[in-house]
């Protein structure tokens, strides 16, 4: 599926199904899909996501590359949520810190840098509100992948609001309040859970 025109259409007929229902739309971006390629440098619109490698497309596969289409989709009220985005998770970030309806869940990011995930959070942190957060193991496969997803996202974001509550920037009750959002809150109000 890689016909400009009918991605397209099928894009923008999945626009009105999520309108019609409440649902946001997600996009699968980063290392973990293979690419957005039809997005033009304007940001006309896709050409396909879906699974691939890290190869010569991974390029593509920068969520920075919807933007265009982002902001088409601000004045009809459809949510945006940017899965996985690795390592363009800063440009998710951005996206989620300008429109008012995109959000972000870095998903196996965080499972896949296992110590590191602390990084990718400390990251997401400085530029995604923390009403735009969420969290999703991205796991499939083995249930011990949704375990150490879980396990990794919840020490990452432990160490992160440790470090902010340790600096005196927030309180014992403002992180628990963030984590919170993040771990649960979010999804359920963007999900309409």
């Amino acid at each position: 599926m890689d016909d400009p025109v009918l991605v397209r259409h099928l894009l923008w007929a999945a626009v009105d199904v999520a309108r019609e229902r409440g649902l946001p739309l997600q996009f699968h971006c980063g290392l973990s899909c293979g690419g957005l390629s039809g997005w033009g440098p304007a940001g006309a619109g896709p050409a396909g996501t879906g699974p691939g490698d890290a190869g010569a497309a991974a390029h593509l596969a920068d969520p920075a590359l919807l933007t265009g289409f982002v902001r088409a989709l601000a004045p009809l009220g459809v949510p945006v949520v940017l899965l996985h985005c690795y390592p363009y998770h800063r440009q998710a970030a951005y996206l989620a810190g300008v429109f008012p309806h995109v959000y972000v869940d870095a998903g196996p990011a965080v499972a896949h840098t296992a110590a590191g995930s602390a990084h990718v959070l400390r990251e997401l942190l400085e530029l995604v509100p923390f009403h735009k957060q969420m969290y999703g193991s991205g796991c499939h496969g083995a249930a011990e992948l949704c375990f150490l997803g879980a396990l990794h996202h919840r020490r990452g974001l432990a160490r992160v609001l440790g470090d902010r509550i340790a600096e005196g920037e927030w309180s014992t009750a403002d992180a628990a309040r963030i984590a919170h959002m993040i771990g649960a809150g979010n999804a359920r109000r963007v999900y309409r859970l």
